[in-house]
């Protein structure tokens, strides 16, 4: 009982183990947990890929090949990680699609959408950064396509363009810039998505009746804990496929 006291012990209990949840909540509710994991496999192995990735335009495209080839289970990373933002995109879909059906944006989790919103906006900007990185004629002309769309802003949209671009056209500052720009998004989308979650938890979790207070809530483990597991065994078995096949 003394250990549940000490601050980052209790903060784990509190959000975790003993966080109150509604008793009738069903298997749409475990999107949630499986787009953190989602989150964080793609931490885990983004990581990775940076070690042996070279944001060059004369290097990328073969530094990709070198990942594959010739690094230790690199082609597993970087099929993890590539499958793992198709994953993670239909995991978070499914998730607002969730939110839309049982109204989970309306008061008081207005605050709690708005935020989720947020986080799947990054993830698309971070989703096509990391499309261009490997550098090959899909990857330029998908960054040349997308960034010129914003010269379609009166006034100001062509000098957006020559920012985003490092100069006047798609070249290695562009490649630069966008490799930076995709690794630090995640970190900020795992700062958001803590905010989500306490935000979620001060409010707490919504039910498929869509009652605001409902009177029979019980402890989050081991009851949700055990549908949370069941629901990423399924999806590893999903991904899996997609991976080795």
């Amino acid at each position: 009982m003394r250990l549940l006291r000490q601050p980052l012990v209790s903060v784990l209990n509190e959000h975790l183990i003993d966080y109150p949840t509604p008793a009738n909540i069903n298997y749409f509710w475990s999107f949630g947990s499986l787009a953190g994991i989602c989150l964080v496999i793609q931490l885990v192995t983004g990581i990775f890929l940076a070690m042996h990735y070279t944001p060059h335009v004369d290097l990328a495209f073969n530094s990709v090949e070198h990942i594959m080839r010739d690094v230790n289970n690199g082609w597993l990373i970087r099929y993890i990680h590539s499958n793992g933002a198709s994953m993670f995109f239909i995991v978070v879909y499914s998730h607002i699609g969730r939110g839309l059906y049982y109204g989970s944006y309306i008061y008081p989790r207005a605050i709690l959408w708005c935020s989720g919103i947020i986080i799947f906006l990054l993830m698309m900007a971070t989703g096509f950064l990391g499309y261009v990185l490997p550098w090959g004629q899909m990857s330029f002309w998908g960054a040349t396509v997308i960034t010129n769309l914003f010269t379609a802003i009166p006034v100001i949209g062509e000098s957006i363009a020559y920012w985003l671009w490092g100069g006047f056209s798609v070249d290695n500052a562009t490649l630069n810039r966008f490799f930076s720009l995709h690794y630090l998004l995640p970190f900020l989308i795992t700062g958001l998505v803590l905010v989500h979650l306490v935000v979620l938890h001060s409010n707490g979790s919504g039910n498929p009746l869509g009652i605001n207070q409902t009177p029979d809530k019980i402890p989050f483990y081991p009851y949700f804990y055990v549908k949370d597991l069941f629901a990423l065994l399924c999806f590893i078995l999903f991904f899996s496929y997609f991976v080795f096949f």
